[in-house]
């Protein structure tokens, strides 16, 4: 049983990443504008909130109590403040002078690892893979099963990652973002918008 579950968790981490969020779009705006190797930095970048929040989730199916309530408001807001700003941007964007619009990533990678850091859905999405995986196995395997689940997951979180990274990057696709760009940006900026207003309200509502 042990290897099905591996290659599930495996297979969890690449559908998290190929599920459309905002992350995706993001991701797509910048391979398709600028490329597969700032695809690829804001992957990666985005990797250090995946590792981040699926151990917070892994530690949290180990043990209780690690992660308070409080944290993930805070973090809710964080990640709808951030949206919002990026929203407005891209609905604001113009087009350069040279080429491309004023939305582009300079830093891709800083980008990435932001919208990684303030996902408020990757603790409770993990927690709910790794619960249903391993929650009857842990207690009498130890954590060196959860260790090795959560190793498997990443794995599949870096599949995932080179993937899209190659489909943003292809040739057709690239194609049809330059020819459209600044309007794929603003009804992007739109979506980050009503994302950004749906966290909030779901934070702050009492």
């Amino acid at each position: 049983m042990t290897p099905l579950v591996f290659a599930s968790a495996a297979l969890a981490g690449i559908v998290y990443v190929l599920t459309p969020g905002p992350a995706v779009l993001a991701v797509l705006g910048v391979g398709a504008a600028q490329g597969r190797r700032a695809a690829l930095a804001f992957v990666l970048g985005h990797g250090a909130g995946d590792v981040l929040w699926a151990a917070l989730a892994i530690l949290s199916l180990v043990g209780t109590g690690i992660v308070a309530p409080a944290a993930f408001t805070a973090l809710a807001v964080l990640c709808g403040a951030y949206l919002m700003w990026l929203g407005l941007a891209a609905l604001f964007a113009r087009r350069r002078a040279g080429g491309g619009t004023s939305f582009e990533a300079s830093r891709p990678m800083l980008r990435g690892a932001l919208f990684g850091l303030t996902n408020p859905k990757a603790f409770p999405v993990t927690l709910a893979v790794f619960t249903a995986l391993i929650a009857g196995q842990v207690r009498v395997a130890g954590p060196g099963l959860a260790a090795a689940v959560l190793a498997a997951y990443l794995a599949g979180v870096l599949v995932g990652d080179a993937i899209l990274a190659w489909l943003v990057g292809t040739a057709a696709l690239r194609a049809a973002y330059r020819r459209y760009d600044i309007w794929i940006v603003r009804a992007t900026g739109a979506l980050f918008v009503a994302f950004a207003v749906h966290v909030l309200w779901t934070a702050l509502r009492p």
